[in-house]
């Protein structure tokens, strides 16, 4: 990865993290289609876990296997626990354009708290780009609000779990390898999503399609884990975090080519306004690196 240049490792990992989640995502999506929520997020860990167990290997991260159940990498993980099984419920018993709406507040509650946590200081222009990002996202999502209720708050939960769960991924030690802390998160969600359909849901024989669908969301589930955290790691907080919303752009993009849903005026718009702030937040970046580098 060093062949990239540093001020876009950062954006371009978020970039290719949130295009790794929608694909699972629209995976799974078809895949609900006749079993239970619980059921397909334990069959998805299950499909990512074969793939991800063999991979670490691959890689030479064997004998690193142990970290999967180091504290810290935990306690991430199981904020990223917590965030899956609200979401899930949330996106059940709501409309997808309401709950996609209220997760695009995890950027801004991401900034705030590493803005605390570490000192990190985001400036007037950046934030005010940061939040034309955000309405252009909530453009895209078009959001109707209409039956407002605990799911709602379930889906502003999972936002700010999701947040959470970044700002805990930033004290990992550089030492344990993002692959590592990807597949961990695959086997506490594995867990915690098996427990959570013994407890609320009744088993439904898969198909052979819903195993294949589930065996490619886990795959891409592996890469979605790995790149978010890695974009963290390799970049700063203020620029790294508006690229969250490209999840809208590529839910666009999912729309149109798998179910047939093109985007309205309104929608492009969006899509134009979320780009055009993150590149412009990358090129503040880059002037001011080598502002730095003159100096």
């Amino acid at each position: 990865m060093h062949f990239i240049p540093i001020s876009i490792r950062g954006p371009l990992f978020m970039i290719v993290s949130t295009g790794s989640y929608l694909v699972n995502d629209t995976m799974m999506k078809l895949a609900t289609a006749g079993l239970p929520s619980y059921e397909v997020l334990f069959l998805r860990g299950v499909a990512a876990t074969l793939w991800g167990v063999p991979l670490l290997f691959l890689l030479g991260y064997g004998r690193q296997i142990p970290l999967i159940f180091d504290k810290r990498v935990l306690r991430r993980n199981l904020l990223e626990l917590a965030a899956i099984l609200c979401y899930v419920v949330a996106l059940a018993n709501m409309q997808i354009a309401d709950s996609t709406a209220l997760g695009q507040i995890t950027p801004l509650l991401m900034l705030v708290g590493s803005s605390i946590l570490f000192g990190e200081r985001i400036g007037g222009v950046r934030m005010a780009l940061i939040g034309l990002g955000f309405v252009g996202a909530v453009m895209v999502a078009q959001p109707t609000m209409e039956g407002i209720s605990v799911y709602a708050l379930l889906a502003l939960g999972n936002a700010a779990l999701s947040a959470a769960r970044d700002l805990a991924g930033r004290r990992v030690p550089a030492e344990v390898p993002g692959m590592i802390v990807a597949i961990s998160a695959v086997v506490v969600v594995l867990i915690g999503a098996g427990a959570a359909h013994l407890v609320s849901e009744r088993w439904v024989m898969p198909e052979a399609r819903h195993l294949l669908l589930m065996a490619g969301a886990g795959f891409f589930l592996i890469f979605g884990h790995f790149f978010i955290f890695m974009a963290y790691r390799v970049g700063p907080t203020g620029v790294v975090a508006p690229f969250y919303y490209c999840f809208t752009v590529w839910a666009v993009i999912s729309g149109v080519l798998v179910f047939g849903q093109f985007p309205n005026a309104l929608a492009v718009c969006g899509i134009l306004l979320v780009v055009a702030s993150g590149l412009t937040i990358v090129s503040l970046d880059e002037r001011k690196r080598r502002l730095t580098v003159v100096a």
